[in-house]
């Protein structure tokens, strides 16, 4: 695997970014961080590696709150060119590779809204490894409204104790052709799971990883067979 520090130019200032590839990679997620980490969080660090595994590529970047050493998020213009100027980037340093947008929670959803608002014909599709959709303990789908102007196909990988992600809510949106949704049994927000269910955390990875990297080349192999899974 090869690991290339990256500084990206944003608004207010260049943020980091990390790219991770190996020989063999088909592909390449641009992957945002949740709200309260950044890039180099566990979860990201891990599912980077185990991509790469697979043959995509990630390019992870900060959000300019983080890179500041800030915990409050950036106002949300700043975190949609921010999601633009690391897809940008994506597409100098590693020009044929297919590109994809996604993240982690608010780094998908930023993602998503990038593409709602500013269309970017390069990106083959997006990945939400838990996609926020409403407030704890606050059922409501508004902020999935904006998925209709959402030209690429979608992946949302949602576990079904994730308290921000109603799955009576979310299963109707996926029912658009555009949109797969594919659910971890006993997986929470962050995807960790408890003793008792039998699995630990990084089998969840694994299939985190096993699933979006199929989908993935899938969207650039038409005729690539679908892999079968079992937890």
């Amino acid at each position: 695997m090869r690991m290339r520090e990256l500084r990206i130019a944003v608004e207010g200032g260049p943020v980091s970014g990390l790219l991770l590839s190996s020989p063999d990679a088909r592909a390449l997620l641009v992957f945002g961080h949740g709200a309260g980490v950044g890039m180099r969080h566990r979860f990201m660090e891990e599912c980077a590696l185990r991509l790469a595994d697979r043959g995509v590529a990630t390019l992870r970047y900060h959000f300019p709150y983080v890179e500041r050493g800030s915990r409050r998020p950036d106002p949300q213009p700043l975190l949609l060119a921010t999601v633009r100027a690391a897809t940008a980037e994506a597409g100098r340093v590693a020009p044929d590779l297919p590109r994809f947008l996604g993240g982690k929670s608010m780094g998908g959803r930023m993602s998503s809204l990038a593409l709602s608002q500013l269309p970017m014909p390069e990106v083959r599709g997006l990945v939400f490894f838990g996609f926020p959709l409403h407030r704890p303990g606050v059922p409501d789908a508004s902020r999935a409204e904006h998925l209709d102007q959402v030209v690429p196909p979608m992946l949302f990988l949602q576990g079904d104790r994730d308290q921000l992600a109603d799955l009576d809510l979310l299963r109707p949106l996926a029912t658009d052709p555009r949109r797969t949704l594919h659910v971890i049994k006993g997986a929470d927000h962050g995807f960790h799971m408890r003793k008792r269910s039998g699995r630990d955390d990084l089998s969840v990875l694994d299939e985190l990883a096993d699933v979006s990297s199929d989908w993935m080349l899938r969207q650039i192999e038409p005729n690539r067979k679908t892999a079968t899974f079992t937890p």
